[in-house]
């Protein structure tokens, strides 16, 4: 039986019945292959493109390798519970939808908050990214005086990032489909750039710039002390969280915001063909490229120059890049080429993020968490409100504020959703055995206890500053449900009205 109050929990059958709301209808058109794009075309972006570098040279040195490896572990652990979930609830909203079925309204409510925080917020941040490197590729066509910002009195603009959100806004409320083939034009190019780094990147390494493979720790550095060190280190007296064996695992938790993006794929089981076999597919294939790609791409340019050369220059802050690398090997041809593959990267992860943020806000939307005229479905078969008012709030915040990489506030809330999405696989195999699993996760209940296990060390490797912030995002979110949301469920005004059956929610 559902429970009551914070803990009721929205039935599968009811979960899958509203899919059919003539107002919130969602357009199945999407399949495994166009799952797999979104994935890849999500994750391959900001995470190569500069987080490689940067984690070698303040964290991990040359084991920047085994960092990824450490990460994609703990991802595919994680990837095998949504693949479960999402065969098993092909319904939109992801971690948000599997956790209403399992742990109730207050906890779904939690994660759809937080992955606000991972995909609106990342996206904006991305976004900025991207502006930067459109910046460069300017001043390659026009000259180095080419600008992506204007100053309309004490306010910057950035108008790079203006121009990307809204085509891509664009894109979106069109169709998923479109945005998907657009998508996969893309894709291809910037995986061809990877490819172009790796195996051009070969012919320049040494084999002295792996040992130490694992350097001695630091005293303060990038990883610093304090708030600024990983959590773990502050509890195990570390002096810091700079190389050595804290700096390894305080670069897997960093790296894992390389993998983010594979979860995305299971906002869209609802406009999928098969979901069932599809959605797991795209899951587990897209990780498994990217995965690939990455661990050879990080081994190449630990090879092609020293660690030492890849720290955050200590005067301004820079981070180093995957061009960086080249240029110190007198190829600047090559590091032209890289940033014109990572302005693609990154068009496809601002894209992507967008798209799985307005597929949580329809899901909580249509729940009556949020207003429900945001689920409301236009002629594309598309939330085109819900996309609106995405890409406005991106744009505002990409545009006009100052936004740095947020890549440990993301992996935050990202690592608390693949907890509960874990934990989620062993409490429906106990409360709903009946439930037909067109993909299970082998080795229950081993494999989602060690993805629990795996997700919470990363997490206690990031830093006591991101803690810090993650919960007074929460406390803000805790706020809002019992001041809206509570008062506005669906599920809570059925069981008012003693409706414990499926039923079709009134119009927006």
């Amino acid at each position: 039986m559902p429970g009551t109050g914070l803990w009721r929990t929205k039935s599968i059958e009811q979960s899958i019945s509203d899919t059919d709301e003539p107002d919130t209808k969602l357009r199945r058109n999407l399949s495994a292959w166009d799952l797999t794009v979104f994935g890849v075309a999500v994750v391959i972006g900001a995470g190569i493109f500069t987080l490689t570098a940067r984690t070698a040279g303040d964290y991990a040195g040359p084991s920047v390798s085994l960092a990824f490896v450490f990460a994609a572990i703990a991802c595919a652990l994680a990837a095998l519970c949504y693949a479960e979930f999402a065969s098993t609830v092909p319904v939109a909203g992801s971690a948000y939808t599997f956790s209403y079925a399992t742990f109730g309204e207050f906890m779904a409510w939690i994660i759809g908050w937080d992955l606000i925080l991972e995909l609106a917020v990342g996206a904006a941040a991305v976004s900025k990214g991207w502006s930067v490197y459109l910046e460069t590729v300017l001043g390659y066509l026009f000259g180095k005086g080419a600008k992506t910002t204007f100053d309309i009195g004490s306010v910057t603009v950035d108008w790079g990032a203006l121009v990307v959100v809204a085509i891509l806004t664009l894109l979106l409320a069109v169709g998923t489909k479109l945005s998907s083939r657009v998508s996969m034009v893309i894709t291809g190019i910037k995986v061809a750039v990877v490819l172009f780094v790796i195996i051009l990147g070969i012919f320049y390494i040494k084999g002295s710039n792996y040992t130490p493979y694992i350097p001695p720790g630091e005293t303060g550095g990038a990883g610093q002390t304090g708030v600024d060190q990983s959590l773990f280190s502050l509890i195990a007296g570390g002096a810091s969280s700079s190389f050595g064996v804290f700096g390894l695992l305080a670069g897997a938790s960093l790296v894992f915001f390389a993998f983010i993006g594979f979860d995305i794929v299971a906002t869209t089981a609802e406009e999928t063909k098969n979901p069932q076999k599809a959605v797991p597919r795209g899951i587990m294939g897209s990780l498994a490229i990217v995965t690939v790609l990455y661990v050879a791409v990080s081994l190449v340019v630990v090879g092609m120059t020293s660690y030492k050369d890849l720290a955050t220059s200590a005067g301004d802050g820079s981070h180093k890049t995957l061009a960086t690398a080249f240029s110190a090997n007198g190829v600047d041809w090559a590091a032209n080429i890289i940033s014109f593959g990572a302005l693609a990267g990154l068009t496809t992860v601002v894209m992507v993020l967008m798209l799985g943020q307005v597929r949580i806000i329809y899901a909580m939307s249509r729940d009556g968490l949020m207003p429900r005229g945001l689920a409301k479905t236009g002629e594309h078969g598309t939330p085109k409100r819900a996309t609106l008012i995405v890409g406005g709030l991106v744009a505002l915040a990409a545009g006009f504020f100052p936004a740095d990489k947020l890549e440990e506030m993301v992996n935050v809330g990202t690592l608390f959703a693949f907890v509960l999405v874990s934990a989620g696989v062993l409490i429906l195999r106990r409360t709903r055995p009946d439930l037909p699993r067109a993909f299970k996760v082998p080795l229950v209940p081993l494999i989602p206890i060690l993805a629990i296990l795996a997700c919470l060390w990363l997490m206690l490797n990031l830093t006591v500053l991101t803690w810090l912030r993650f919960v007074a995002w929460m406390i803000v979110g805790v706020l809002i449900y019992f001041g809206y949301s509570r008062r506005h469920s669906l599920l809570g005004k059925r069981q008012a009205d003693g409706l414990d059956e499926p039923v079709k929610a009134p119009e927006a």
